[in-house]
């Protein structure tokens, strides 16, 4: 090829790139999330002799009902995931899970598994008399919302899962033992080294062991090795600053990470509770239940190939790949394809009447 013919293929794909790039960024400039809300009514509900399950109501008191299912296990709520449904048109149901945020006892796994949670939505429905509910999860809100809509396929009248986990060996293999490092693999010897004993497996209970049975301070260090782990593989840029941050340990800090820590390897010590293929043996009982699933193109927690087997079993399903990031819900292109797909169940034939 020719040295000219060359330059001018460089220019071309220049020109090609930078009104990609321009297009992308206005599209980027049309998200717009709802306006903060703040809650009409907050409230406990007692769930069992040991836990009381914080939530909150948000929203139309009279309009379509969406159960917000947050991720870790062991994270909690936040305002923000208030603002991707118009609250004009519909109620937004928040709760923090046994033993996470405002939950009571805090940071307890007793009498905590998948299908106490399961019961504790179903819980929750029922105290607010409510019908059928949309699920708004991610991460492990999908599993947990998968797992409530096999459960009770006729409450529901919608899903919206963004970051598909199924809880499969596979999947938590793929995590805990390998498949991560081959994109991250300074992240994933980072954890190693953090353990007194980095040839032990399996991982989640040799971690989970570490942190139940550990004092306070070396409580920390293994749950902060794991944040940080998460949190370098869970972006495509990790802020430097945020990992500075994240070494300095407050009241407030040590709480929410060691919770993340106790709670993820524990439940992943279990496989979440489920038989192995649970969730993909019981699919036929929500097959004809519209839902939209939402994956990051380069999700190295959730791989988009999850959603993508998942979509092709449910025949009422959508799939969204949003290109250009990874897991983290406030990724632009995830947050994007969220709002739209919010604003679609507007119109979707899944309205309802509370006091049911």
């Amino acid at each position: 090829m020719k040295p000219s013919n060359t330059v001018g293929i460089a220019v071309l794909v220049s020109l090609l790139f930078a009104a990609f790039a321009a297009s992308w960024a206005q599209s980027e400039k049309e998200i717009d999330l709802w306006p903060k809300v703040e809650p009409f009514e907050t409230g406990y509900l007692k769930v069992s002799g040991v836990h009381e399950i914080y939530y909150e109501l948000c929203g139309n008191p009279k309009g379509t009902p969406v159960f917000v299912l947050h991720g870790g296990p062991g994270a909690a709520c936040s305002p923000y995931m208030r603002q991707f449904f118009d609250p004009a048109k519909f109620l937004m149901v928040l709760h923090d899970q046994r033993g996470c945020g405002k939950s009571k006892p805090f940071g307890e796994i007793k009498e905590n598994t998948t299908q106490d949670l399961v019961q504790d939505i179903e819980r929750l429905r029922t105290h607010l008399k409510l019908g059928k509910i949309i699920l708004f999860g991610g991460s492990w809100g999908t599993t947990l919302g998968l797992a409530y809509g096999e459960t009770y396929p006729d409450n529901v009248c919608g899903m919206l899962l963004r970051g598909v986990f199924t809880a499969t060996q596979e999947e938590i293999d793929y995590y805990y033992h390998g498949g991560v490092r081959t994109f991250f693999p300074d992240a994933y010897d980072e954890l190693l080294a953090a353990l007194p004993d980095p040839k032990r497996r399996p991982l989640p209970e040799y971690l989970a062991e570490l942190i139940q049975n550990s004092d306070s301070t070396a409580q920390w260090e293994y749950s902060k090795a794991w944040t940080r782990y998460e949190s370098r593989i869970g972006a495509l840029q990790t802020s430097p600053e945020y990992l500075v941050q994240l070494e300095i340990k407050t009241p407030a800090k040590a709480k929410k990470v060691l919770a993340l820590g106790l709670f993820e390897n524990t439940y992943m010590a279990h496989r979440c509770y489920l038989e192995e293929g649970q969730l993909w043996r019981d699919l036929g009982k929500i097959r004809d239940i519209p839902i939209t699933l939402v994956n990051g193109r380069y999700d190295s927690i959730c791989p988009p190939v999850t959603a993508y087997r998942l979509h092709r079993e449910l025949p009422k399903s959508t799939l969204v790949i949003a290109e250009g990031a990874g897991h983290w819900m406030g990724d632009k292109p995830i947050e994007k394809a969220l709002l739209k797909a919010a604003r679609e169940m507007e119109t979707a034939g899944c309205q309802t009447q509370s006091g049911q």
